[in-house]
């Protein structure tokens, strides 16, 4: 069991029968007498990713959620779904990419990730921070007048990402792009 004295950064707790995690935390002393002292604390829930203001007396107790993380492989497209296979099991499953969101376009052939499960339904993937692709197409760039080193130019990448990467690149290279926000992070090859 977690108690409210447990509660900081990171931490999930259960709620309700959902997970949550925590963002932020405060502790509130009232001044008056008799007053229970308030834990504030921000939480992200884990299955919808909506966050909350939640309020709890000091002293409250809650369940820790029963999540799994397992390690797994992405294998191949099928029509709007990813299959994955558990690397420890070779059990396969199916991910809709639209439950994915954004993080279905980063998904590449062979990608190894972490994959956070509650109640054995799939709750988030974890990426890595970067992934490769190839470089379908460049606009040309111009040097122009720009402050070295600091001109880009639009480019479209084997999964249809399109990114701003400097201008040295060139169609066919294979580069690294963050998972976090979609930005050019460096030339493979």
């Amino acid at each position: 069991m977690i108690t409210t004295s447990d509660f900081k950064k990171g931490v999930r707790i259960l709620i309700d029968g959902d997970p949550y995690t925590i963002m932020e935390t405060q502790t509130q002393t009232p001044s008056a007498r008799g007053a229970a002292t308030l834990v504030k604390i921000k939480v992200r829930n884990l299955k919808t990713g909506q966050v909350f203001d939640k309020s709890f007396k000091s002293g409250d107790k809650f369940k820790e959620p029963d999540l799994e993380k397992k390690a797994v492989q992405y294998l191949y497209d099928e029509d709007e779904a990813l299959v994955f296979m558990d690397m420890t099991t070779y059990d396969q499953f199916n991910v809709q990419k639209e439950d994915l969101g954004e993080k279905a376009s980063y998904v590449t052939d062979g990608l190894e990730c972490k994959a956070l499960f509650f109640e054995g339904k799939l709750l988030d993937l974890e990426l890595p921070l970067t992934v490769e692709f190839e470089v379908t197409e460049v606009e040309p760039g111009t040097r122009g007048d720009t402050v070295q080193g600091s001109a880009t130019k639009p480019a479209t990448l084997s999964n249809g990402l399109r990114v701003q990467v400097p201008l040295y690149i060139e169609t066919g290279n294979v580069i690294k792009i963050s998972t976090k926000d979609g930005t050019f992070s460096e030339r493979v090859r």
